[in-house]
């Protein structure tokens, strides 16, 4: 017998793993803005790879047997009247609702629109302007802007290429050194041009730019991987910002519970967890949510689940890929060191499919 109403919105990594776990134990409604799931993971390579561009679309219609998936923008939740309002107006009561709205990326690693044709037609604009640039500059030397880099590099071999960062070293997020080193010299090996400790803004003209000592970079294309910002915003218009922390992200406990409320619980990089906001992080966190749900859905009776707290991640294996056959991959070790591999582990474990027969797996089809 499914028991109780769940309302998850969202259906990124932590909202569909979510959403599976609970299908066999709940009546669940996945609430997504957009008709298809989309593995961020591969989005860097759509955008400069013709054959990748539908290759992070994956439909929704295998992911759940008993629940169901709805396209459709939440707008609030009435924790009074427990509903969950949608944009049309339509009123979705809940015994307990899960925020996992994710947060929002940087281009070319963003969706666009709620269809794949118009997500599609964003990811080839971006294939076409790095095939036309002759200059394109990326700004950020994370994991991102250097998967970016390398991508553009590999695919476009006489555009020159400029990685600008404001950090000292590249990597800098990840605590190892030898990362950024290892990153920097594949990037210099591969005619990129790198410049540390050079905080951009973009110049007085269309297509200029300058670092932090005042010089002027001209390039005809820029992206800009310098973080991410929750997707918050519809919740603070909707009268809950004191949910939110000062950087927009949602309060959550130690169980993953919002505001000290047994029935809203936030999961993803929508949260305040203090852990790097990462598609493994967010799994770990649906798993634990997943299970303090249905132990308040069935909190009376002797068979009761105590409810499990959540031990954020702050060591986890990390994985930058140089293109589709390099990169490198961080493994903790004990007594706090992390282990850099190279390109073959790398290759197999994530840069020549980006994981992407995984999650066609995850949601129902075949690799």
């Amino acid at each position: 017998m499914l028991d109780g109403e769940v309302i998850v919105i969202g259906g990124g990594y932590g909202g569909i793993r979510l959403a599976k776990q609970l299908d066999e134990y709940a009546r669940v409604t996945l609430v997504d803005r957009k008709e298809v799931f989309f593995h961020r993971i591969a989005a860097l390579r759509a955008g400069v790879q013709e054959e990748w561009t539908t290759t992070p679309f994956i439909p929704y219609d295998r992911l759940l047997g008993n629940g169901r998936v709805m396209v459709g923008k939440a707008v609030t939740i009435d924790t009074a009247e427990r509903y969950v309002k949608l944009a049309t107006g339509e009123r979705l009561p809940y015994d307990v609702v899960v925020i996992a709205t994710g947060a929002d990326y940087p281009e070319p690693a963003r969706f666009l629109g709620t269809t794949t044709e118009e997500a599609a037609k964003t990811f080839t604009a971006h294939q076409e302007s790095i095939a036309a640039a002759e200059h394109v500059l990326v700004v950020g030397g994370g994991p991102g802007g250097v998967e970016l880099a390398a991508e553009i590099r590999l695919a476009r071999p006489a555009t020159r290429v400029t990685l600008s960062h404001a950090g000292s070293a590249l990597l800098s997020s990840t605590g190892s050194k030898w990362a950024g080193r290892r990153a920097l010299a594949w990037l210099e090996s591969h005619d990129v041009e790198v410049r540390l400790d050079s905080f951009i803004s973009p110049g007085a003209d269309f297509g200029t730019y300058r670092d932090g000592r005042g010089h002027l970079i001209e390039a005809d294309l820029s992206f800009w991987a310098t973080g991410t910002t929750p997707n918050t915003l519809w919740l603070r218009l909707a009268g809950h910002g004191d949910w939110l922390n000062a950087a927009g992200h949602v309060k959550v406990d130690r169980m993953l519970r919002v505001d000290g409320r047994l029935d809203v619980f936030a999961v993803g990089d929508v949260n305040d967890v203090s852990e790097l906001k990462i598609s493994p992080a967010a799994i770990a966190q649906a798993d634990i949510a997943a299970h303090n749900i249905r132990a308040y859905l069935g909190s009376s009776g002797k068979h009761r689940k105590e409810p499990h707290l959540y031990r954020p991640v702050r060591r986890t294996p990390l994985i930058v890929p140089f293109g589709p056959a390099d990169g490198l991959t961080l493994i903790p070790v004990p007594g706090g060191e992390t282990a850099v591999l190279g390109g073959r582990t790398s290759t197999l474990a994530k840069a020549r499919t980006l994981m992407t027969p995984y999650m066609r797996k995850q949601l129902g089809y075949s690799a």
